[in-house]
Formats: structure tokens, sequence, C-alpha cells
């Protein structure tokens, strides 16, 4: 009897085994359970191009209400939430100038500077008040490089490093900057004070080491924290997500910089995000645009600039890199450009892309202060992310990738919704609603377009 029970026992396991294997659990999505949480999703117009966006080669009033209307209503755009501002740089080539508030050397890094401010920045500041109208609260300010004269190379362009007795008067200068727009009612949350410090680049840019990233927070910090500014730093925007591990690593294993910053960042051309910062601290992706020649408005051409691409990536970042915020290179610009949306050069119009689709799916509805939860999924085609607002709003995005339509089903775990809203975006749309979700009890299906990006809102 004994063996029988045995024998038994064996079998069911067995049985039990096999059946799990040919019939693997519903997808699902916990919604009572909390990843990352989100601090918004941006864009950049620096280097003149908020002056750009503003007029300066015939944009009128009323088409500039569109384009900011596009980057930054919640209602009728992508409803971007971080505006990434660039700290001057005194270059002069056409798209390449930011002001600078130090046009010359005081004398030595202990001499009084003669600071210059114009209330403009290059149409950053007429930016920054919009963005703040449309109720964006994260105004990041960051640096491509110090005023020449606190250089090696005596140039803003071409990297060259920090001298080490001009390190105080750099954290000084960084300081009045956000101070400036304080003046101008703008509260600078977010400052950098490098931009891809691991490649020099003909335009402004400056190198730092890990370890010289970190002797500058050591001064940086305190000299914020005596400014009586509510600012947060930031570090250290690498060109590279992974070459970012290395200044990331370096700030953890000192207790003086990590103390002072409160946000890791970091760029990703060098290739796509494969692993997540290590660190505990808020990590923002924090710029990237697509390679490309030439100006494209597709949603799925292989090009590797089209909408799907951004969407993937967008996707690929918040999963695997676990980041907290998307900050895009450009909301808009000139000719051939990566940018959202493409200004006339000159003229009273504008173009925009399936690139600017595909960010707008995420930004409009996922909102700061959201949280990613888990999904489970069996389905390899399938790219799916899933977000609770703080308001209780609950958003999936998922990706498909296949080149037919899918069928999808998921067990929710955290609330269900009788009148799920679906939202499409593909070659031929747009955010654009359509009866593809429904529910029953606690079961999500949904129907998903070929090749698109599929948005579904559950209140």
């Amino acid at each position: 009897m004994k063996r029988l029970t045995a024998l038994t026992a064996v079998i069911l396991s067995v049985l039990t085994s096999t059946l799990a294997t040919a019939a693997p659990a519903r997808p699902a999505i916990d919604f009572h359970a909390e990843l990352q949480p989100i601090d918004g999703f941006g864009f950049s117009m620096a280097f003149q191009r908020a002056d750009l966006l503003h007029g300066a080669r015939g944009l009128s009033p009323a088409k500039q209400r569109e384009v900011l209307d596009l980057l930054l209503s919640k209602d009728k755009g992508a409803g971007l939430s971080i505006l990434r501002l660039g700290i001057g740089s005194s270059t002069d080539r056409v798209y390449d100038h930011m002001p600078t508030i130090l046009p010359a050397d005081p004398g030595g890094p202990d001499a009084t500077p003669k600071y210059v401010w114009d209330g403009w920045d290059g149409g950053q500041v007429w930016l920054a008040k919009e963005a703040k109208a449309y109720g964006v609260e994260r105004f990041f300010a960051d640096a491509w490089s110090a005023p020449a004269f606190m250089k090696t190379n005596n140039s803003e362009n071409d990297g060259g490093e920090l001298r080490p007795e001009w390190r105080q008067a750099y954290a000084n200068y960084l300081v009045q900057y956000a101070k400036f727009y304080q003046r101008e009612g703008i509260g600078i949350t977010d400052l950098g004070f490098t931009n891809e410090p691991d490649w020099t680049a003909t335009y402004a840019s400056m190198r730092f080491t890990p370890q010289q990233a970190v002797d500058f927070l050591k001064v940086l910090g305190p000299t914020v924290r005596a400014s009586g500014l509510k600012t947060g730093l930031v570090c250290c925007d690498a060109a590279g997500w992974d070459r970012q591990v290395a200044y990331t690593e370096a700030i953890e294993a000192d207790p003086a910089a990590d103390r002072a910053v409160r946000t890791v960042t970091g760029h990703r051309y060098s290739g796509p995000t494969t692993v997540p910062q290590p660190t505990d601290k808020h990590v923002w992706m924090s710029e990237w645009s697509p390679d490309g020649s030439t100006w494209n408005e597709s949603w799925d051409d292989g090009s590797g600039y089209d909408g799907l691409t951004v969407a993937a990536d967008i996707q690929n970042t918040l999963t695997v890199g676990n980041a907290n915020a998307y900050v895009y290179w450009t909301g808009a610009s000139l000719g051939a450009t990566r940018g959202l949306i493409q200004l006339a050069n000159p003229g009273d119009a504008y173009r925009v892309s399936k690139r600017y689709w595909a960010l707008a799916a995420f930004s409009r509805f996922i909102r700061p202060g959201a949280v990613r939860v888990p999904v489970t999924n069996t389905d390899p085609a399938l790219k799916i992310t899933a977000f609770r607002n703080a308001d209780g709003r609950r958003v999936v995005e998922i990706l498909n990738t296949a080149t037919t339509e899918r069928s999808a089903a998921f067990s929710l775990r955290g609330g269900h919704d009788r009148h799920p809203e679906g939202y499409v975006t593909d070659e031929t749309r747009s955010i654009t609603p359509a009866d593809i979700a429904s529910t029953h009890g606690t079961t999500l299906t949904a129907k998903l377009a070929p090749r698109a990006l599929t948005t579904i809102v559950l209140d």
C-alpha cells in the first residue's frame, strides 16, 4: 500500500509538471505591486532651438502655439513633463550656440566674476515659462562645457578638461545660472555639470574621468547646499549607457559624491540599454535620438530612426534599464533632424514625425508619480509594460513586433474596468481611439494590430 501511495505521488508529480509545461499560466499584470517610480518623459531645445520655435526662422505665434501644444499639452499633445536646458556655451556655430553668463576671464579663479544675464538665454527662458504654464515642474539644466578659460585646452569645443584650480569657480558659475532662472520664476530642479564626459565633440564638450567627476562633485555638492537652492544634482550623462556604469560606480563608492548626487543620468548612443545602473538612486535616460541622414516621418520602414524604433527603445529602457525617466534629445529643429518635429527653414510651417507619436503614446498617459508594475508575458513578439498612475488610472503599453495580428488575454490583479480605452499607433494611426480591448471580471482581452503600439487605459 505504501508502494502504491508513493507511485501515485510520482505519477501526480509528473502529470503536474507536464501540464504546467503544456499550459503555461496566463499572462498577468499585477497592479498591486510596484517596480520603479516614473519621474516623467522629456525633451530639450538647447543650442538656440527654443529661439527657432519662438519664430527666429518665421514660425508665427499661431504655429508656435500648435507646436507647444504638441510637446506640452496633456490633452492635445504629448504632455512632456521634463524640460532639459543647455547651460551656456559661447561657440558661434549657427545652431551650436548657447549664450554664456560669464563671457570673460575675471582675472583668475579667485577673482570676482562678472556675470551677465539677458533674460532670454537663447529662447530657453521663454520656453521654460511656457512649459511651466502647461504644468511642467521638472527643469533639468545641464552644461556641455565650462567657460574656455577654465579648461586645459582654452576652448569650449574639442573636449579638454576642467583645471583643478577652477573647480570652485565653475561650481559658483553653475549655481549662478540656476539663480538667474530663479529670478525669472523658474526653479531648476535638476542640475548637471557635464554632458558626455566620455566623448570629445568638435562643438562644446569637456572630458571628465569617473574620478575627476567625483572630485568635482565634492566641490559642487556643498556649493549647491550652501546656496539655498532647491535643486538636486545629476551625474554624469555619459554618451553610452554602458559607459555610465563606471561613473555610477565611482559615485557610489565615495560617500561625499554619493551624498551630492540625487539622480544618475546616462545617454544611450553607444548601444541599447542592456543593464540597470548599479545604484538605488533614481536613474534617467537623459538623452537619445536615433541616427539618420534624412528627415523621416515613417512608423516602420526599417531605417532605425522610425517611430517603432523609438517605441521599442522606450520599452527597453524602462524595463531592462529600470529608468525612472526618458528624455528625448530634441523636441523640434530644422532640416534632416532626428527631432520629434521639423520646423520650416524659413517659413511658417512644421511637420510631425512618427517618433513624436511613439513618445507621446507613453508620456500622455503615464504621468509623473506613476509606478511601473510587474507583467508576466509568454509571447516573445509582444513587448509589454504596465503602470499605475498616482490618480489610480492604470496604463498598459503593448508593442506587437510581429507582422500578424495578435490576440492577448491578461489576468489583472488590482482592480478591473468594464470599459477600457484603447489607442493604436502605427503607420496610419497616431494614438487613435480603437475598440480593441474589453474586460470580463479580472481578465483583460485585446486585439493587437501588427507592428503597432497599443495603449490601453483602465480607470
